[in-house]
């Protein structure tokens, strides 16, 4: 069975920059084991497959399926509009883990209308982890959970930038990603961060969108504004430019490159 696949790099106007996304758009659903496994030849953060019957998306890392995922949905609105199955001014509506997810077509430019996480800064630090992560205690200057997954805000940009996390001792302990940021030093950026999974096989996240979503409610109050600008400072970077909406949601803004289309031939189900 040949199936069309695209890889799509999301949140940046370039090619190889941004965060590298597969996107699988089928008639009807896959079996979990066979997006899985495609997910795992795919080899890049997430890979999203779009059941076109029912719209229901789901998003794979090469080792599990994730509950919600920014640049695969930016990725599989861009190559809808490429196809021709939308075009400006509509919007799509996704069926997924985490509700109803809307992606606005613009000309150039996808809006998201995602979930805000909660943030929860009543819980203790962990030395394993920040000893994993290579930040010292007295730079850390909030430490919370969202979405099972660690927020961490440190004392400078350089402190993010700097950071060489021991990927294998974070193995070691239970995880599911850790968000580290901090406010940027550029007078067009709001603030920087950087994100790390390798608990599932993505030991740093290139441009991560639901991670958005929880730096937007969070510098959000702490900025006292609503429209911000972040930049994900991993090796190959991006921009995401969000929104805190008045009903609990989070509108992430972003642009994609396709940089790969082609046929992946797979075993008939």
């Amino acid at each position: 069975m040949d199936l069309d696949i695209y890889q799509v790099d999301s949140f940046t106007r370039e090619a190889f920059k941004g965060n590298p996304a597969g996107v699988c758009i089928t008639s009807n659903g896959l079996s979990e084991s066979l997006m899985l496994s495609i997910a795992e030849e795919m080899a890049v953060s997430e890979t999203a497959f779009l059941s076109l019957s029912d719209m229901r998306l789901r998003w794979f890392t090469p080792k599990a399926e994730v509950k919600l995922c920014g640049h695969g949905t930016l990725a599989v609105a861009h190559v809808l509009k490429e196809r021709g199955d939308v075009k400006d001014g509509d919007s799509v509506h996704f069926e997924t883990l985490s509700g109803t997810l809307t992606a606005l077509i613009n000309d150039s430019t996808v809006e998201l209308d995602f979930p805000s996480p909660v943030i929860d800064f009543d819980v203790a630090q962990s030395s394993e982890l920040l000893e994993g992560l290579g930040i010292e205690e007295c730079q850390v200057i909030s430490y919370g959970l969202f979405d099972t997954k660690v927020f961490i805000e440190v004392d400078s940009e350089q402190t993010v930038l700097k950071l060489v996390p021991n990927f294998d001792a974070l193995k070691q302990i239970s995880g599911r990603g850790v968000l580290v940021t901090t406010p940027s030093g550029s007078d067009d950026l709001d603030f920087v961060s950087r994100y790390f999974a390798p608990w599932v096989g993505v030991n740093e996240d290139p441009v991560t969108g639901s991670a958005h979503c929880a730096l937007t409610v969070y510098w959000s109050e702490k900025f006292n504004k609503l429209k911000l600008m972040g930049y994900q400072a991993s090796a190959r970077g991006g921009y995401v430019s969000t929104e805190l909406l008045p009903n609990g949601r989070t509108k992430l803004i972003g642009s994609a490159v396709t940089v790969i289309k082609g046929s992946m031939q797979v075993p008939v189900e």
